[in-house]
């Protein structure tokens, strides 16, 4: 399994503009955050975790031409706004793209891209398929994914564990039913926006200790917000087997 970083940084406490604080201003490609997205490669499918605003500069970015699935999170717009531009692969692959979601989502992605879902079928509009994801695990393509319920405020997300590999993002709480799926996880990916405490978000520090309690081998962090700092002197705050996830970095698992 190959997992590709699109994206691992958040609109949360980032300027319009260049501000020319330390992390603006940094010389280190690893601290320059598009909206929090990643890839997943396994047994030639590609599957893709949430597209925000950013996705069609990461497809780019990645030379992407085979996208199998998209999985959404949650209906926030840092994680769905790019969703229009699936269209190509529409035209790459010549199918609808499936993008599996929860009920609450599906509903939000139909009025935010209505014109997708109406019947006036304009040509060139991005044909979607909206799968709703099941309360148990299920498959795509042969591969089996779970589900991992988690609440970002009051707001219920989805994180995924696929084989070894579990995804959290935008979460503050997750119940010990469903941390024990990701249990034995080689990798865990949870979202980590600052230092000081937030409303929705893990800090640092409420995710250092999950991690601390699943005990996985390596653990990187995202949806890191500048407020967080920079990534070379963070680096030497956490523990070994946690480092902060960068946009453009590849694991193999």
């Amino acid at each position: 399994m190959k997992i590709t970083f699109l994206g691992t940084g958040t609109s949360m406490g980032v300027p319009v503009i260049c501000c020319k604080c330390p992390v603006c201003s940094s010389d280190d490609k690893r601290d320059k955050r598009l909206r929090t997205s990643v890839m997943v490669e396994v047994d030639e499918n590609v599957f893709v975790i949430d597209t925000g605003p950013d996705f069609r500069q990461q497809m780019l970015r990645e030379n992407v031409t085979k996208l199998d699935a998209v999985l959404i999170t949650h209906s926030h717009k840092d994680h769905i706004a790019g969703l229009d531009d699936v269209r190509a692969f529409n035209y790459f692959m010549n199918k609808p793209m499936d993008v599996y979601t929860s009920l609450f989502t599906q509903k939000s992605i139909k009025n935010e891209f209505s014109y997708v879902f109406s019947d006036d079928n304009y040509p060139g509009i991005p044909k979607i398929n909206l799968i709703k994801i099941p309360s148990k695990p299920f498959k795509i393509n042969g591969i089996e994914i779970t589900p991992i319920e988690s609440l970002h405020h009051k707001m219920p997300v989805l994180g995924f564990r696929i084989g070894n590999f579990s995804y959290i993002t935008d979460a503050n709480f997750i119940s010990q039913t469903e941390l024990e799926k990701m249990y034995e996880s080689e990798v865990i990916v949870i979202n980590a926006l600052r230092k000081k405490k937030h409303l929705s978000h893990f800090t640092l520090a409420e995710a250092i200790d999950i991690l601390t309690l699943l005990k996985p081998k390596t653990a990187y962090l995202t949806h890191i917000s500048h407020q967080m700092g920079k990534y070379a002197e963070l680096e030497k705050e956490i523990p070994d087997n946690v480092h902060l996830a960068y946009d453009g970095l590849k694991i193999i698992i």
